[in-house]
């Protein structure tokens, strides 16, 4: 009864559905009633208004039962399903039985790598399929273990706790600040909880890949992910010149310091056995992922494994190659998408690789510059000297730029050109009519369009922004500049009082000058006038002399 009286919530949404069949049974009895009380003949209108009524009465009834299942169904995903979070009203409801069927029917798809290249690509693919086999590296054998690790003899499964994370069905960022959180007082410091936990499960399970697939259902990951082998083993390199490294973290330092480039990589003992499964997921695939991850250390290492590459070579899936974005310093120094491809095949054998997926290059030359700095740069987009002629190449813009400025690869477009291509197969194979190509094709031309929408509202919201920082803010010069531009201007203003202060002493000194002068002019007029008056007395005396003396001549 409780969960009954539960439907007439609002937010139950039920009550409507249950008016609508009310709403139809009142037509209906409408209609009984006339038949049975009626004692006329029967017109045309009266049995048009009876026909009318049954029809509305049934219409409604059926639309209403029919949505009530719906909704009744929404409400018991929407309790039960682990997408549902914190009440989330952003989760499309009305999606979330189309969206688990894709997951639970969708395609088979197995990812061979490592690394952070691993965890993006996953990413990607968990919106379209929850069959998702991750195949990663047991990357630290035979590396130098620290103080704590050697001690307590941890397993070291850094891929393997990455990769679940990033299949995770809630927040990677948590599952992994957990993972990785190292305590920091007593006889546990500096050891992480990822350590003791393997090391629990390991203990409680019948080996490493049953301790994994308890993981994977204790963490409730979309997928599973397995590690390559459960066997201790090393990877090493030989160099060009001949010398031979065994632990994996010195091989690029020993490039360096040599001179030189890797001949070729190998495992030590080379006769590891796959984890149970890993054989199995390989052959039930539908899509075989290899890359994007370290060439030498995550990559080869995975494909040298016993009975890998005969099973890759078996299989009828689409196996793709994502090349890297970037080189590894050391390792694939003015590597070009081909080199990689010809090292895979050196190593494997030729026709492993179907198509190949690089990115164009178009990346902003301050990142490159970044990275340049730590010794990697592009990997070079040439093609044409790969040695398997049958491999097709997929060239599209994969990079991105995280929040940290490293580049990555883009999850969701790999996802959706991988997906195209198990689409287009299907297709092929005239099962366009089936549900797994429906569903999927569906949820492809839907993402699409949302992703279309988001990047124009993202680009309409982002000129916004700048015309309002534009309006409000000064221009990224003047904030540069600024305190520049002030002292300048303050400089200027002192200047001109200075100018004005020495205007005003010149001006004074001109006065006292020109008063100055004109005394002196008055004290030499005066001086003048005197000395005028002085000699015409002298010039009258002298000449009444001569007149004097020539009287006394005559």
């Amino acid at each position: 009864m409780k969960g009954i009286f539960g439907w007439f919530r609002d937010s139950s949404k039920m009550k409507r559905w249950i008016m609508l069949i009310l709403v139809g049974v009142v037509f209906v009895s409408f209609g009984m009633s006339n038949i049975i009380v009626s004692t006329d003949a029967i017109t045309f209108i009266y049995a048009a208004k009876v026909i009318l009524s049954f029809v509305l009465g049934f219409t409604c009834v059926i639309l209403g039962i029919v949505y009530l299942n719906k909704r009744t169904m929404e409400l018991f995903i929407e309790s039960t399903d682990d997408r549902m979070q914190n009440d989330d009203k952003k989760v499309n409801v009305n999606s979330l039985i189309f969206n688990k069927k894709i997951y639970d029917g969708g395609p088979k798809v197995v990812v061979i790598g490592g690394g952070s290249g691993l965890n993006t690509l996953v990413e990607g693919l968990k919106k379209y399929t929850s069959n998702i086999t991750a195949i990663v590296t047991v990357s630290d054998y035979g590396e130098t273990l620290t103080k704590d690790n050697e001690k307590m003899k941890y397993l070291q499964l850094e891929d393997i706790k990455n990769g679940m994370a990033a299949l995770s069905l809630h927040d990677e960022s948590k599952m992994l600040e957990l993972l990785n959180y190292r305590f920091k007082d007593g006889q546990l410091k500096n050891i992480a909880f990822s350590d003791l936990y393997f090391e629990a499960i390991s203990d409680i399970s019948n080996g490493l890949a049953e301790a994994i697939k308890n993981s994977n259902e204790i963490f409730k990951i979309y997928g599973k992910v397995l590690p390559i082998t459960e066997d201790k083993m090393k990877i090493c390199a030989e160099l060009g010149n001949g010398y031979v490294v065994e632990e994996k973290a010195r091989i690029a330092s020993m490039v360096y310091d040599k001179i030189t480039k890797i001949s070729r990589v190998y495992l030590n003992p080379s006769n590891c056995k796959p984890t149970p499964g890993v054989v199995e997921a390989i052959q039930d695939a539908d899509c075989i992922i290899m890359g994007p991850g370290s060439l030498y250390a995550n990559i080869i290492p995975n494909l040298l494994v016993n009975g890998v590459v005969r099973t890759i070579k078996e299989s009828k899936a689409k196996k793709i190659y994502v090349c890297n974005i970037m080189t590894e310093p050391g390792l694939t120094d003015n590597y070009s998408v081909a080199d990689h491809i010809n090292a895979i095949e050196e190593h494997c054998g030729a026709g492993l690789i179907d198509y190949c997926l690089y990115d164009t290059g178009e990346i902003v030359p301050e990142i490159i510059k970044k990275y340049n700095r730590d010794g990697a740069d592009l990997v070079e987009q040439s093609i044409e000297n790969v040695s398997d002629k049958k491999i097709k190449f997929i060239k599209e813009n994969l990079s991105i730029i995280a929040d940290d400025n490293c580049v990555r690869h883009n999850a969701t477009l790999i996802a959706d050109i991988v997906i195209q291509m198990i689409c287009d197969d299907l297709k092929y194979k005239d099962k366009q009519n089936e549900p797994e190509y429906v569903m999927m094709n569906t949820k492809l031309r839907a993402d699409k369009k949302i992703n279309k929408e988001q990047k124009r509202n993202a680009r309409r919201s982002k000129h916004e922004d700048r015309m309002i920082k534009e309006k409000g803010k000064k221009s990224k010069f003047a904030d540069k500049y600024s305190e520049r531009i002030q002292s300048i201007k303050n400089t200027d203003i002192n200047a001109e009082k200075r100018k004005k202060v020495v205007s005003e002493k010149i001006a004074d000194r001109r006065k006292k000058k020109k008063s100055f002068d004109e005394e002196l002019n008055e004290i030499q007029n005066e001086n003048t006038s005197e000395i005028k008056i002085k000699n015409y007395e002298q010039i009258r005396k002298e000449m009444l002399e001569k007149f004097n003396n020539s009287k006394m001549r005559k």
